[in-house]
């Protein structure tokens, strides 16, 4: 690797930091930019893992210092995500490319139609107090939603790319959380199981740190600027860009 990768790899990196807080896909710049760079995919995979755990650290403590948090919940979903995530990023180690690209772009088209059709609008209204908070969750609907994250660990944990656009339609499908609500939970959930699956690449030693440090940098910078934003801007806005950004991963998949 040259030295002049580094600052390439850091300004993707607040790109794809600011995008996967606010929405998701910021994968899918980091990884072909790492593989363009001369990494082998199941290494640049590996990498992007400690770029996104930098990046979610800093998302979380933006959110919290908006005081939009609940380590509670967050922590609960995280414990069937990560062990979901162990078991993907074994399978993750001898992937199929082609496969994973077609699957995935089927699975994007779905998430956008979630997202344009908002059946999470009504069921969120259903489940309002009076003033317009939202009611706890009961057990069953906890029980759906962490078998739900077990599935969505072993996607995240076999390719972080476009899995942040199944966790929000995922949790303001089920739960009726607004989407800086849901992406508040999204990085914390998120950066939980990525230490597991980085322990998995670590362990097959695919992972390079020097290169990857250098992206966590780019990251967590656009963790920390985009959980500002998201909170500044508000739902409609993250809904704009997450419906901007699905169909550019659509898109760019399909090509």
């Amino acid at each position: 690797m040259e030295i002049w990768h580094i600052p390439v790899v850091f300004s993707i990196g607040v790109i794809a930091g600011f995008i996967n807080t606010v929405a998701g896909g910021g994968s899918l710049l980091t990884l072909p930019i790492l593989i363009f760079l001369g990494l082998p995919t199941a290494v640049a995979n590996g990498t992007n893992r400690l770029a996104i755990i930098v990046q979610c650290l800093f998302a979380v403590a933006g959110f919290k210092r908006e005081g939009v948090s609940n380590f509670k919940l967050s922590l609960l979903l995280s414990v069937p995500g990560l062990l979901g995530a162990i078991i993907g990023a074994q399978i993750a180690v001898d992937m199929s490319d082609i496969l994973f690209k077609r699957v995935l772009a089927i699975v994007m088209l779905l998430v956008l139609g979630l997202i344009l059709w908002n059946p999470a609008k009504r069921w969120r209204d259903n489940r309002q107090n009076g003033d317009g908070s939202l009611i706890s969750l009961g057990r069953s609907h906890l029980i759906i939603t962490m078998i739900v994250f077990f599935f969505i660990g072993i996607y995240g944990g076999f390719i972080q790319v476009g899995v942040g656009f199944i966790i929000i339609a995922a949790l303001t499908t089920i739960t009726g959380l607004n989407l800086v609500d849901t992406n508040s939970h999204k990085v914390f959930i998120v950066g939980i199981y990525t230490i597991f699956a980085l322990i998995v690449f670590v362990f097959y030693d695919k992972v390079y740190w020097t290169v990857g440090l250098g992206l966590a940098a780019g990251m967590g910078l656009g963790g920390w600027i985009g959980s500002h934003w998201a909170v500044a801007k508000g739902e409609r806005w993250i809904r704009l860009v997450l419906t901007i950004c699905v169909i550019a991963m659509v898109i760019k998949l399909f090509v």
